[in-house]
């Protein structure tokens, strides 16, 4: 099991990169035999819950090799590999059929795996630990049904959320376009930079920037990583950044060069308010905890750009602000962070 793993981490860095989000359905996979499934799909299709199956994961190995040929295709791998499953597939939602009572305390620890990744998981038993997750109890026919979740399912909040991205994003695309004339007249190249980036829970999108950097930036990168200023190595920043255009300069310290993202808050692969969407590479190196800030869309500005960006160089403690912003969601929170960005940039505050 243990070298099926490591083939998983292998080869999950390329993977990701040809996940693309197709749409807002989560991304779901059942936990157990497809056939202990058919009578609880049954009463599913009876109610307004929609999802993307993906797959089943057997319960075990053991269990896994014992499935018949012609149904094999259908399972994903197996419990023991669920982290890499994860990875591997994008999942945002496991559910677990729990049939045997001494099966619980064993189904503890992918449990708290899920919560730590900020995957949602439904347990189909009479009771469960809560642990570190917000959690209620629904029934789906005769079946409870108890869900645990770090981001918060209230469907009202996230629309009006959805509502004032597209209103805030189409304003923000008005006030950039005079920024494009001055970029082009500096360096030979494109305006708009684009770049593969890293959303909700692993899906991959085409982020846009102003171009700060020189064409040949990316292949320069691997030249300057030894400098590299944010501690642990998950993350790259460089004040001093040979990299960077004259007028790249200025609309970095200006804080502009992330304005074409109101493309992507329009589109929906980005959020005005969320955390900050990192690169492919980064994403390969993340733990466990670490996956879990990709939990909610990525946003245009977050906890980490509020308070302090720059001068936070400890990835961990970026993280934990992540972490907070996705534990304590709320509207009046987004909007408070969205008044304090204007503030940071009326003072163009660590900024580079």
């Amino acid at each position: 099991e243990s070298v099926k793993l490591l083939q998983h981490s292998e080869k999950q860095g390329n993977r990701v990169r040809n996940r693309k989000d197709h749409g807002e359905l989560p991304r779901t996979a059942f936990v157990g035999r497809r056939a202990q499934y058919n009578k609880f799909r049954y009463f599913l299709k009876k109610t307004s819950i929609r999802m993307e199956l993906i797959g089943y994961i057997a319960v075990s190995g053991e269990e896994l090799a014992q499935i018949p040929e012609g149904d094999a295709g259908e399972y994903l791998g197996s419990l023991e590999e669920l982290e890499a499953l994860i990875r591997q597939y994008n999942l945002d939602q496991i559910y677990i059929l729990q049939k045997r009572e001494e099966q619980l305390s064993a189904m503890q620890k992918y449990v708290d795996l899920c919560i730590d990744m900020g995957v949602t998981v439904r347990m189909v038993v009479d009771f469960y630990k809560r642990r570190r997750a917000d959690s209620y109890v629904s029934c789906v026919g005769t079946y409870p049904v108890i869900t645990y979740h770090t981001v918060t399912l209230n469907t009202g909040e996230q629309a009006v959320k959805r509502i004032m991205d597209v209103m805030g994003g189409l304003a923000g695309i008005v006030l950039f376009s005079p920024v494009m004339l001055a970029i082009k007249l500096d360096s030979p190249g494109p305006v708009i930079f684009r770049q593969t980036r890293v959303g909700k829970n692993g899906r991959t999108f085409q982020i846009y920037k102003f171009r700060s950097m020189y064409v040949d930036a990316e292949e320069r990168k691997a030249e300057l990583l030894s400098r590299n200023e944010i501690a642990g190595g998950v993350m790259f920043k460089l004040k001093e950044d040979p990299r960077i255009t004259r007028v790249g300069k200025v609309i970095r310290k200006l804080s502009i060069d992330e304005l074409p993202q109101f493309f992507n808050v329009v589109a929906g692969s980005m959020s005005l308010v969320g955390t900050r969407p990192p690169t492919l590479d980064e994403v390969e190196k993340y733990g466990r905890k670490q996956w879990r800030r990709i939990s909610i869309k990525p946003g245009l500005t977050g906890m980490w750009q509020v308070n302090g960006r720059s001068l936070v160089t400890d990835f961990e403690k970026i993280v934990e602000m992540d972490v907070e912003y996705i534990d304590n969601w709320s509207l009046m929170e987004d909007i408070r962070i969205l008044c304090k960005t204007v503030t940071v940039l009326l003072r163009h505050a660590d900024a580079y």
